[in-house]
């Protein structure tokens, strides 16, 4: 049921002598991040997530809200769908989810409702971030569940494809601008 990715690098050896690789938080931000490349290669905001559990993917998610007209459409919010119908439960136990960027409060809301084990982010998302930045929404007292969270992994890759995507996305709209203002 989950997808197994396999690697030459870091190998374990367990009791009954198989070998299964062993994936950090920088080698699953990587994959977050091929997500993200999928999200602007179809013209979106590149943020992406994946989430794993017991090493294997589960799920993964890239931003679609504009191309869905759905603003809950975030990479967060499909890929733990997605973990959802894997997992036959909406309760995200054992489970850790890797996104390019802070969780705004919606999907921060989200991940304490699945019960998500730990978050690990790349980007800090200073206007909306609900996992330290703006406000601390995944851990929060008050509530009934509390996520271990890992922020800064590969901060500045991430925090980069964020920025070119939108100085080009400024720069588009300037130039579409100028061009209406020429043809009056």
């Amino acid at each position: 049921m989950y997808t197994q990715v396999t690697s030459d690098t870091s190998f374990r050896t367990d009791e009954n002598i198989m070998t299964q690789p062993i994936f950090d938080d920088e080698y699953w931000m990587h994959e977050a991040l091929k997500l993200a490349n999928k999200a602007e290669s179809e013209g979106e905001i590149p943020v992406g997530a994946i989430i794993v559990k017991d090493n294997k993917v589960i799920a993964t998610g890239w931003n679609r809200s504009i191309n869905t007209h759905d603003p809950s459409a975030h990479a967060e919010m499909l890929a733990i769908r997605e973990a959802g119908k894997v997992l036959e439960n909406y309760r995200m136990l054992g489970c850790t989810l890797y996104v390019t960027l802070e969780p705004c409060f919606m999907c921060a809301g989200l991940l304490v409702h699945s019960r998500i084990e730990r978050l690990v982010f790349g980007a800090d998302d200073l206007k909306t971030g609900s996992a330290g930045s703006l406000m601390n929404l995944v851990k929060h007292p008050d509530l009934n569940h509390q996520l271990d969270v890992t922020s800064g992994v590969l901060a500045e890759r991430c925090g980069n494809k964020l920025s070119h995507f939108f100085k080009r996305r400024r720069k588009e709209i300037k130039a579409k601008k100028k061009a209406q203002r020429n043809n009056i």
